[in-house]
């Protein structure tokens, strides 16, 4: 009878450790897929208003770019985050000249410690 009890612990322990690993591991797996899979890449052009590295944990570079259609009009902001520390020292050499930011968009990310937006800059190029 000693053995059988032993049995049933051993199983019911796996069981518990299989409820709780289950969602962990999903968890993980749906953060991952929306980190590596973009919903949309594209680039947008204008000049950069406001770069700094925020978030109380986990630290990104927030940004805010004007993007200005025609003289005179006014312009519209597009907000990013960079994850990429090279990525946004690059874009702070280039403050105050139109520049071109290749961005990828990923949506249904859980938290705001990947970033404050869903647009994620990969690339900046300085337009002449």
């Amino acid at each position: 009878m000693e053995g059988n009890s032993e049995k049933s612990k051993t199983r019911f322990l796996l069981w518990v450790a299989g409820i709780l690993l289950v969602p962990v591991i999903c968890f993980i797996l749906y953060i991952w897929l929306a980190l590596s899979w973009s919903f949309s890449q594209g680039e947008r052009v204008g000049y950069i208003q406001k770069l700094s590295k925020s978030g109380w944990v986990c630290k990104t570079w927030e940004g805010e770019m004007a993007m200005v259609t025609m003289p005179g009009a006014i312009p519209d902001k597009f907000l990013f985050t960079i994850r990429d520390e090279a990525v946004a020292k690059r874009i702070n050499q280039v403050a105050g000249k139109r520049v071109a930011l290749v961005y990828e968009q990923h949506k249904g990310l859980p938290t705001s410690c990947f970033g404050d937006t869903e647009y994620f800059i990969v690339d900046a190029k300085m337009i002449e």
